[in-house]
């Protein structure tokens, strides 16, 4: 084989060495990036009579029953602080006079809990706003208990949504 040749067909072999490399470098670049898939914040777990339910375990979500700017993100931020893991945080679709906890089941461990951080508090049906147990501030809400209850026990088998990541 003549230099010549020899010259030609490496020159072609690494064009198309080249070109693959292109073509696949392109293909990696313009290819969209792989989405995290969003971690649910709690997920539902049942404990049975005699357990011991703790704040850093139950979401509690807040929400605005009254006229006063921010309380619902202020007083999450407070039960943040105590060690609940924060939910949502909005404006309550309803107005509300005084704090409420919405709840099919008001015996429910995680909403006892939460309760006893509040004076005053009464535990009402109502729809699921966001993760976990949903408190309503309404408009004579001051501020939460100073007595803080760190956990509570269960009196009977209960279903609550269980923050992810907590032991």
């Amino acid at each position: 084989m003549s230099g010549a040749l020899k010259s030609a067909l490496t020159l072609a072999v690494l064009a198309v060495l080249v070109l693959v490399a292109a073509l696949w470098g392109w293909a990696a670049l313009t290819e969209p990036f792989p989405e995290d898939e969003p971690v649910a914040i709690c997920e539902d777990e049942t404990v049975t009579a005699g357990s011991e339910v703790r704040r850093d375990q139950v979401v509690v979500s807040v929400f605005n029953g009254s006229g006063r700017s921010g309380l619902a993100g202020a007083t999450s931020a407070q039960l943040g602080e105590r060690g609940f893991v924060a939910g949502d945080v909005g404006d309550s679709p309803l107005p509300a006079a005084t704090t409420q906890i919405w709840s099919s089941d008001p015996t429910n461990p995680a909403v006892l809990l939460v309760k006893r951080q509040f004076k005053r508090a009464e535990v009402v049906q109502g729809d699921a706003l966001g993760p976990g147990v949903v408190v309503v501030v309404g408009e004579k809400f001051q501020a939460l208990r100073k007595k803080q209850v760190e956990s509570v026990v269960a009196k009977a088998d209960a279903t609550y949504c269980r923050a992810t990541g907590s032991e």
